[in-house]
């Protein structure tokens, strides 16, 4: 499919951060989106890059009321010698096809998905940030735009794709959060939508997390929806506890995202000689070894904050110290290894770099 790209004045440019330090995380976005339609009875059509603007939406917009939405996250990496590097795109257009194919959204071309963030990445190169823990953040997004009241499938949509310059994740730097076992609210059942990138799933998690926040708590790790019993993941992050050389994660079973970092660890950890088992983890045995100090590590990881150290991990009334509470070795092993293929440090024996023109 041709992408347009239409002309950017300098009355459309925005004002350019100064301080890499204090760019924060998605607050400031670059210049120029890429923009495509969908029509039933046309497909897609009108793919173009054009400035960064608002868009004119009827207030009967479906995605306004029956939250017929999807989007993806990663990240463009600006290695030393000037060069741009993305990190496994291929697996962003792929989980966002199946989240659009859960939602009764129309598939965007792998083509247009990758191509159009190869040409607005290089488009707006210059707002890409070069510091340590920098990145620019790419925001795929399909939104369901037929002015209609009434529950069905949309017959148009969007889907466009922002940019957003930023630094760490967490502002505390690399360092152990604190989280919250969460036994009264639920995010997903297995049948929902738990295993896609759908905002109804981030807005049903919000009471959850700021109540933890109240508390003192960084983040909330979800309980299966059913049984209450067995750990899945973090609104932000899937999860890992290290038992020594070993390393256990929940499964894939429908409810928790596959996050395309989780399985970058899963293949990383093998290739460093640890050993990875994907099994259901009772929350009470959880506590009993992290009691017990056979639990040495946990970490969880994600497209924003990359690998995220915890150091406690709170259940009930309990709130108890993972190994020694700080960095654990496998986490930071991980940590350095994973970022150092992201940003041309290390070399990247796994094909997942995809460099921009």
């Amino acid at each position: 499919m041709e992408i347009r790209v239409l002309p950017l004045s300098e009355e459309q440019k925005k004002t350019k951060y100064t301080d890499e330090s204090q760019l924060g995380f998605g607050k400031l976005f670059t210049d120029r989106m890429l923009v495509a339609e969908w029509r039933a009875g046309q497909g897609w059509i009108d793919a173009r890059i054009e400035p960064y603007a608002p868009f004119l939406l009827d207030p009967a917009c479906m995605v306004f009321h029956y939250a017929q939405e999807i989007f993806e996250g990663l990240k463009a990496y600006c290695w030393e010698d000037g060069s741009i590097a993305l990190f496994r795109p291929e697996m962003n257009a792929r989980r966002f096809n199946r989240s659009a194919t859960r939602m009764c959204m129309p598939e965007v071309p792998e083509e247009l998905f990758l191509d159009g963030i190869d040409r607005l990445v290089s488009l707006e190169r210059e707002w890409i940030p070069s510091s340590p823990g920098t990145s620019l953040y790419i925001r795929p997004t399909m939104i369901a735009v037929e002015p209609m009241l009434g529950v069905k499938p949309s017959d148009h949509f969007y889907f466009y794709v922002i940019l957003s310059p930023v630094g760490a994740y967490y502002a505390a730097g690399f360092k152990p959060v604190n989280i919250l076992v969460e036994d009264k609210y639920v995010r997903a059942v297995p049948g929902g939508t738990g295993e896609v990138k759908t905002g109804a799933n981030y807005a049903a998690s919000l009471k959850a997390g700021l109540e933890a926040k109240t508390k003192g708590y960084d983040q909330v790790l979800w309980l299966d929806g059913v049984e209450r019993r067995f750990i899945e993941e973090v609104g932000a992050m899937n999860m890992f506890f290290a038992y020594g050389d070993k390393i256990i994660t929940a499964p894939l079973g429908g409810t928790i995202l596959p996050g395309i970092t989780r399985q970058s660890v899963l293949l990383l950890a093998l290739e460093l000689g640890y050993m990875m088992e994907e099994r259901q983890i009772d929350v009470d045995e959880l506590m009993a070894d992290i009691r017990t100090g056979k639990v040495t590590e946990a970490f969880g990881s994600g497209t924003a904050a990359v690998i995220t150290p915890v150091g406690k991990l709170c259940y009930k009334d309990e709130c108890i110290q993972i190994g020694e509470g700080g960095v654990g070795t496998i986490t930071q092993k991980l940590y350095d290894t994973l970022t150092g293929i992201q940003t041309g440090k290390l070399t990247d024996s796994f094909g997942w770099v995809r460099k921009v023109a």
